[in-house]
């Protein structure tokens, strides 16, 4: 029996995957969604309690309502709504499946993909790349950033009662995650290499805590850096970006909470160009597809390492464009 050759594969699951696997539903193509993590991975990791900044109808994919009582919803409505978006639309899914590469051969595309270890390959006529950011934190190039107590991802206050943590880092996770730990009975240390918060930090956030550091609720270390996170005594050195003495800050466990970088090997690999400083990769805004024929870039892929640019609400509207796009292809295809 010959390999299924499918119209498009959606390499992730997240939102934009979603949304790019419905619209594919919705115009009769042959779509699967593969994706090394479970559906919708990123949000698993989001933590526990946030909620997001965007509004309801800004989130909103494939035209299906977000149907919730409150103008902002929380992780959870999240999960429940692009859960139901991809029951809805009975998306195919492969999870726990990881592509390494896609590569054209003939009129298509051979994905070589790993699922438990062992290696397959999928074929199809096209390829879009939206794997996001999220699954990439940011790993700080220091001795001891590795240990076990050193953690990438903030999931919530409530493992760390009566602790001290310290935060490295004062973007918004970070802020958040600062005054989330306070006002839960944790004592927090945040270290940032700027002499002030980011200009990135949320409006209402920024002023709650900045008081909170001038009042000694939250001890902050601005211009400073991470030197190493230490084990016995576990802690943090840091020393100032100014001159002057190293200090070590003994702490129970740290967060290095300083972003996210977008999966560029992969694209690389996939034979996409990007450019090596801002990360972004080469393609077609009006169509989204990139320098290789047959293969799109989608979701906040498409902003390099400025992570902040797209969005839940503006990479939803890649889906239409991609699927116009190769349905037009397709048609050339069977009419050539």
């Amino acid at each position: 029996m010959s390999e299924r050759v499918h119209d498009l594969i959606v390499v992730g699951a997240g939102p934009t995957g979603i949304a790019l696997g419905a619209e594919a539903v919705q115009h009769d193509l042959d779509v699967l969604l593969v994706d090394k993590g479970a559906l919708t991975q990123a949000l698993l990791d989001f933590p526990t309690f946030m909620n997001f900044f965007t509004t309801r109808d800004l989130m909103e994919i494939a035209g299906i309502p977000m149907s919730i009582p409150h103008d902002k919803p929380t992780r959870q409505d999240a999960l429940a709504y692009f859960h139901s978006v991809a029951a809805h639309y009975k998306l195919p899914l492969a999870l726990h499946e990881e592509v390494t590469d896609a590569h054209p051969e003939g009129d298509g595309f051979v994905l070589r993909t790993v699922q438990d270890g062992q290696p397959r390959e999928r074929r199809a006529r096209a390829v879009a790349l939206a794997t996001g950011y999220f699954n990439n934190p940011i790993c700080l190039e220091v001795p001891g950033a590795e240990l076990p107590w050193v953690h990438g991802y903030y999931r919530d206050p409530y493992r760390h009662f009566g602790e001290h943590v310290v935060i490295v880092g004062a973007g918004n996770s970070g802020c958040e995650a600062a005054l989330e730990m306070y006002r839960n009975h944790v004592r927090v240390s945040v270290v940032h290499r700027g002499s002030e918060p980011k200009q990135s930090v949320k409006y209402w956030v920024k002023p709650d805590f900045l008081n909170r550091v001038s009042e000694g609720s939250i001890s902050a270390y601005f211009e400073h850096v991470p030197v190493a996170f230490e084990d016995k005594p576990r802690g943090i050195r840091i020393r100032p970006l100014r001159g002057g003495e190293e200090r070590f800050l003994a702490c129970d466990a740290a967060y290095t909470l300083v972003g996210f970088l977008t999966d560029v090997d992969l694209e690389r690999r996939c034979g996409v160009r990007v450019d090596p400083r801002t990360l972004v990769p080469e393609f077609d805004p009006a169509t989204c597809e990139s320098n290789v024929p047959g293969l799109y870039i989608a979701g906040t892929l498409q902003a390099g390492s400025d992570t902040h640019a797209i969005f839940i609400e503006n990479s939803r509207l890649h889906a239409p464009k991609i699927v116009k796009h190769l349905k037009g292809r397709l048609r050339s295809a069977t009419a050539s």
